[in-house]
């Protein structure tokens, strides 16, 4: 079998109430709520996040990593290197970027299929305050590893891609809001590519009707009609609390659809953008390892509602008044790449002796003096204790004030970073952190990645019938 082998979705902690665009704006906005990216966040730091929760198969080995997003934080510039460098992976993997359409992803996808790579699909979606772009956007990241044998959780049975060039939706390099055609044309031309890559991706597999179905696409309308043919099989439960994701809303819905999925039953995963594209799965008895308690369901649970003025900041499209402190400077690229492995992996040391872990890494021990007898080891998957922390109204921060703790973790180690996704008046000694890869800051055009720390926040348990309530209710 070829198919999915571990999989995970990222949402970041926070929600604008699309109600309170047209509340500021007396225009635009809408019901439901979207999924907004930190100040701190970007698709890469997203993509990171995703990566990490879809480490749960027998192996995480890719042979390739594949990055799609419409908003890469860097052009002229493989944006897919820093998530591999985060992830710790061997220089052999190969790591590339699929990047500026929401179609990039259905790339990533086929790509890291073919040879048993890691897809990782993220976006932050902007758009004109008061456009509909920006009230239905939303911003996230899924992952998807795929391999072969007896550890495949969902085997691909089917798949089939139609491509047709017209103009719907466009950008100009440069410009931070897409255009779009006129609905009805739109609609017109999609509709038969979908439904004929769906029937194609059935007809492969020899399957009638499908168990699950998920269809993402930029054009909403079409995405409805679509999913409507499908009848109960397909239901969007993001896209009315978190937004349409762009080129990582089909990967996000993919990893609801098969967290809800049972052995035996088929998941078809439909794509319309520039075309269509149509995966069909089969969930397998593997899928009985899938980890609880990252699902989406779960992570919207957590979401902390943002106000508008706080969302545009976030976004650069209010641009407020800093703290009175000296703007932050670039990173330099020579000492960076020699402590690659502490910058982007969280590689401390520990030593071979006395067994003292060291964050950052050291030569010699602080314990027993001991000196080049360390191993390297990554704390980003270890959680730790507040033991003591200090909030800075005065320092430089887009969401001001900044927190910084100092943080003992479990089984050695003590380093002192920036909280994020945290209420700076809650924060207490003895209080349980884990570590988040986050984007510092932007200076002169370069972006300072490193590692904070976030509260570890316990989702509520299995309370999906207020979610569902909640999603019936904007559909």
């Amino acid at each position: 079998m070829n198919g999915i082998v571990s999989y995970g979705a990222y949402l970041p902690r926070h929600r604008l109430d699309r109600a309170a665009i047209r509340k500021t704006l007396g225009q635009g906005g809408g019901r439901g709520t979207r999924s907004v990216a930190g100040y701190d966040e970007d698709t890469t730091s997203m993509a990171v996040e995703a990566a990490r929760r879809a480490r749960w198969g027998a192996s995480f080995a890719p042979a390739s990593l594949q990055f799609a997003t419409t908003a890469p934080a860097y052009a002229d510039k493989t944006n897919a290197n820093a998530i591999h460098a985060a992830l710790g992976l061997a220089p052999e993997v190969f790591a590339d970027d699929h990047a500026s359409a929401v179609r990039s992803a259905i790339g990533a996808l086929r790509a890291a299929a073919a040879d048993g790579g890691l897809a990782v699909l993220a976006d932050v979606r902007l758009g004109r305050p008061g456009s509909a772009d920006e009230a239905g956007g939303g911003d996230g990241a899924a992952a998807f590893l795929f391999g072969s044998g007896d550890d495949v959780v969902a085997e691909i049975v089917g798949r089939a891609s139609v491509t047709a060039e017209f103009l719907d939706r466009w950008r100009t390099p440069g410009q931070t809001a897409s255009s779009t055609w006129e609905e009805r044309f739109g609609l017109g031309e999609y509709l038969p590519l979908a439904q004929q890559a769906a029937q194609r991706a059935l007809a492969a597999a020899g399957v009638e009707r499908p168990d699950h179905v998920v269809v993402a696409s930029s054009h909403g309308r079409v995405a409805r009609t679509v999913a409507k043919s499908f009848g109960d099989a397909a239901t969007d439960r993001l896209e009315p609390v978190a937004g349409n994701l762009g080129a990582a809303h089909l990967g996000v819905q993919l990893v609801d659809a098969l967290d809800r999925a049972q052995p035996g039953e088929t998941v078809l995963a439909l794509s319309v953008a520039d075309g269509a594209d149509a995966f069909l799965l089969r969930v397998t008895d593997a899928i009985a390892r899938r980890p609880s308690g990252q699902g989406v369901v779960d992570q919207l649970a957590l979401a902390a509602d943002v106000d508008y003025a706080t969302f545009l900041t976030w976004r650069g499209g209010l641009d407020r008044e800093p703290p009175r402190r000296p703007d932050p400077v670039r990173y330099e690229a020579p000492p960076a790449a020699r402590a690659a492995a502490w910058k982007f992996g969280f590689v401390g040391s520990r030593c071979q002796q006395c067994e003292r872990m060291h964050v950052p890494p050291q030569r010699v021990c602080a314990g027993c003096g001991a000196t080049d007898l360390m191993t390297a080891e990554s704390l980003a998957d270890v959680e730790g204790t507040i033991a003591t922390y200090a909030v800075d109204r005065l320092a430089y921060s887009l969401s001001p004030p900044t927190v910084t703790v100092a943080v003992d973790f479990d089984g050695g180690g003590r380093f002192s970073c920036e909280l994020t996704d945290g209420d700076p008046s809650a924060v207490a000694v003895g209080g349980r952190v884990e570590m988040t890869f986050r984007r510092m800051y932007s200076a002169q055009g370069v972006h300072n990645y490193f590692w904070k720390a976030r509260p570890v926040v316990a989702a509520p348990t299995a309370d999906e019938p207020a979610l569902a309530a909640a999603t019936a209710k904007e559909l």
